[in-house]
């Protein structure tokens, strides 16, 4: 895993569980990775790991059974609010940058469409 510099490291390794969570890389109920495990995987300090998961574990991502480990949450409507708050985070990010560019809410609109329309057909 490549790290960005400005961001926190515990934070970006918490968004690559998300992702993982939302794209069914881990599925709901599935046990994760032991700290160490994760920590020699994405080449971090153990604590650094710790914190993240400590931080997944508040905000109910995943679970953490004493003794047995951590896992996803079984909630699928937890699951389905995390994809809907990334969604929505890159949206603003995209919209934000456009609209700096003084792009109007129309152009943004007429550019996701063809832009989607390109996408469809060069998969075909």
């Amino acid at each position: 895993m490549n790290f960005d510099d400005k961001i926190p490291i515990y934070y970006q390794i918490k968004e690559y569980i998300y992702r993982q969570i939302i794209t069914g890389k881990l599925e709901p109920g599935e046990k994760i990775p032991a700290v160490r495990q994760l920590a020699v995987d994405l080449t971090v300090n153990v604590n650094t790991i710790q914190r993240a998961l400590s931080e997944l574990v508040t905000e109910k991502m995943i679970e953490s059974k004493r003794g047995r480990g951590n896992f996803v949450t079984e909630d699928i409507n937890k699951v389905k609010e995390l994809k809907g708050k990334l969604i929505m985070e890159q949206l603003k990010q995209m919209y934000d940058s456009l609209r700096k560019l003084n792009v109007s809410d129309q152009e943004i609109l007429d550019y996701v469409s063809q832009y989607i329309n390109k996408q469809e057909r060069d998969q075909k």
